[in-house]
């Protein structure tokens, strides 16, 4: 399975609606961080296993994106931080973590 990456306000909309049908998960990643750069492969290595299928997932380059990005945390009523990840469910932050805590691990124990 592969993230799709989201780039504008209405992607985003549509996603935040598409989270009363299913769970919606979304990591935030800086192009230039090497914190991020590690939670983006840990991302990528859960997707290669076996991730939860009844989920869609996307990716938000918050420098690139920074309108969105704050949207997001705006819609969430949710601090913003870079990485992190949100699980998304019925337009709510259902779950999030940010920084070392985004691992193939923590991924599979919370969303499998």
């Amino acid at each position: 399975m592969q993230w799709k990456e989201v780039t504008t306000l209405e992607e985003w909309d549509s996603i935040f609606e598409h989270s009363m049908e299913r769970g919606q998960v979304i990591l935030k990643h800086s192009t230039t961080c090497p914190v991020s750069a590690n939670a983006l492969e840990e991302y990528e290595q859960y997707l290669k296993a076996t991730p939860n299928g009844k989920l869609d997932y996307f990716l938000v380059k918050v420098i690139e994106s920074r309108p969105l990005s704050n949207k997001i945390a705006d819609d969430l009523n949710f601090k913003h931080e870079s990485p992190q990840i949100i699980l998304i469910k019925d337009k709510e932050k259902y779950w999030a973590a940010s920084h070392w805590a985004v691992t193939s691990q923590h991924l599979r124990a919370v969303l499998d």
